[in-house]
Parts: structure tokens; C-alpha cells; sequence
């Protein structure tokens, strides 16, 4: 399936959601709607059979393990994107926030929809395995800066800033012992502190064997050169053109932090202002607000959103 098309939209970006966003029934309504979300949902169904189910019939509980999330959420991020690009709407270049960096990976060229369902489940395996044999928790801050969160921990211990969402959130992973004095520094710096619903510490030192594994499965199942530019979170910078500096960028992705302040900056930098979040849910879009002024958002996942999005931006669409 050819994901790449040139006639794109300088000043926009699309933005691959992540791991969190997932919710039951995501990208039903678009499947029946979008003969290209069909073809995506229907492309990852072949090589990993039961994720349509799990997307559009699945429990919350279901969808919230590893092994299940990832490929769930890439499926439908990818699907989202290509009934854009179906309806004349093509970016300029793509972000994705964690695991949504595979799917804009993927929809930039890097990868067909086969081996990218391969690699995110194959990702989702090896970050699975890493958080059971090192459990961890992770915490949003909310209401400090990332430096002082930084300092706070360090003071608690095995914790690390893993998430530079926006310029007063920054999400920290660590043992669930560190994360539980990052807590109490926290409410002491008059801030505040979430639990995240994950079973490990993402981003973290936690994941170094995910690294490991994924640098050996892309060794054998190398990407090819993104056609659209590709932000990285590991760099906040745009993805180089290599296979091998791919293949590293990617793998070190999974256990070093998400710049995602510094991806919108940059993006912002190079003349996009509007951000179009595909897959499901809103956070990332809320992130862009909290970080940038003078931009336009939307998201897409749903048909009535698709028809927004075009009606806003499509040319003869």
C-alpha cells in the first residue's frame, strides 16, 4: 500500500497519537465511513488477526495491556491519517508522541503497513517484558517547570523526567518507591502529581533492554527513507534519512525521553501552524495549545471530524 504523496500542506502537521489514548471502540465509525481507513485497519488485521475486534469491540481492560494498546492505537492512527490524505489532506511533516512515532513513521514512507504492524507489536513485546522484570509507575507533574521537576527527581531517587509534554507538564517514570517521595516533593514545591495507568517506567533506563531488542529486529527488518518529514522525540529534531540512523534514532526512542515541547517548537519554527491530531483522543492537541500561541488545531477520528477537517482545509476536497 502506498502511504506517500507529495502534494502536501506547508503549514501543517499531523500529530500520531500515543499510548493512553486508546478507548473501546476506536476508528469503527471511520472504517465504515473511509474506503483508506478501511484498507489500513483491514492491512494490520492480516498480519496481526483480532486487532479490528479489540479496536472496535475491545474493554477498557483489554485495551490497556501493552501487547494490545500499541498495535490498537497505531492501527487506528494510521488509518485516521490516510482518510485524510484520501480526502486531499497530505502535511508538510509528522510528529508522532511515543508510540504514535512508529504510525508517522510508517505513513511517511519509513515502513509499509505490514512491517510497521510487525515493529509495533514487536515493540509492544519487548516493552512488555522489560516492565515485568523491572515494575515501575510513572507520575504527571503539573504546575512546575521541567527544570525544577528535574531537581525534584533526582532528590527521589531511581525517577527520571521521561515526558516534556508542554512547559508545565512533564511526566517522570521511576520505581514505584521513588515515585511515591517524588509525590510527596511535589505537593511540597506546590505542585501537583497524577499516577499514570501503565504497569512500567516508559522512557526510562527501565526500558534499555526494548533498545536492545528493537536495534536486533531492525537490523533484519531495516526502514527505508521517510518521503515526509519525520520529527523524532528522542532529538526533537527531524529524523535523518539514513536506514541506520533511523533504525538507532527509533530504538533508543523507547528508553530516553519524549522532547515533545521541543518537536512542537521546532515544527512551529519551520513554518507549521496548524496541527491536525489523528487517532483517538484530544491530548495531543491540548499539548500543542499549552505550548504554542497563534495555532490552529483539530483532531480525527471520527467521520463529522474527517468532514471538519476538510471543510477547513481541503482544496476542491
Amino acid at each position: 500500500m502506498d502511504l506517500v504523496d507529495t502534494a502536501a500542506r506547508p503549514n501543517v502537521a499531523f500529530l500520531f497519537a500515543g499510548q493512553g489514548s486508546q478507548r473501546p471502540g476506536m476508528g469503527h465509525a471511520l472504517y465504515e465511513a473511509s474506503p483508506a481507513a478501511r484498507a489500513v485497519l483491514d492491512a494490520v488485521e492480516e498480519v496481526r488477526p483480532g486487532t479490528r475486534e479489540q479496536c472496535f469491540s475491545g474493554t477498557k481492560e483489554e485495551l490497556s495491556l501493552t501487547a494490545n494498546t500499541q498495535p490498537c492505537v497505531f492501527a487506528v492512527d494510521l488509518a485516521c491519517a490516510c482518510a485524510l490524505r484520501e480526502r486531499g489532506i497530505v502535511s508538510a511533516a509528522v510528529a508522532g508522541h511515543s508510540l504514535g512515532e512508529v504510525a508517522a513513521l510508517a505513513f511517511a514512507g519509513a515502513f509499509d503497513v505490514a512491517c510497521a504492524t510487525r515493529l509495533v507489536s514487536e515493540r509492544a513485546r519487548l516493552m512488555t517484558a522489560c516492565c515485568e522484570e523491572h515494575p515501575g509507575a510513572m507520575r504527571a507533574v503539573l504546575k512546575l517547570d521541567a527544570a525544577t521537576v528535574e531537581a525534584l527527581s533526582a532528590k527521589a531517587g531511581e525517577a527520571w523526567p521521561v515526558n516534556y509534554n508542554s512547559p508545565l507538564q512533564t511526566v517522570v517514570a521511576g520505581s514505584p518507591a521513588a515515585c511515591e517521595r517524588l509525590d510527596a516533593l511535589v505537593r511540597e514545591a506546590r505542585g501537583r502529581s497524577m499516577a499514570v495507568a501503565v504497569s512500567g517506567a516508559f522512557h526510562s533506563p527501565y526500558m534499555a533492554a526494548a533498545t536492545e531488542g528493537l536495534a536486533a529486529y531492525l537490523a533484519a527488518n531495516p526502514p527505508q527513507a521517510p518521503a515526509v518529514t519525520c520529527w523524532a522525540n528522542l532529538t526533537g529534531a527531524p529524523y535523518a534519512s539514513t536506514p541506520e540512523e533511523i533504525s538507532k534514532t527509533l530504538c533508543a526512542q523507547v528508553s530516553h525521553p519524549v522532547r515533545w515541547v521541543d518537536e512542537l517548537c521546532g515544527l512551529k519554527a519551520a513554518g507549521i501552524d496548524t496541527f491536525v491530531e489523528v487517532g483517538p483522543g484530544h491530548t495531543l492537541t491540548g499539548l500543542v495549545r499549552r505550548t504554542l500561541e497563534d495555532v490552529t488545531t483539530y483532531n480525527v477520528e471520527t467521520p463529522d471530524q474527517l468532514e471538519e477537517v476538510v471543510r477547513a482545509l481541503g482544496k476542491d476536497a
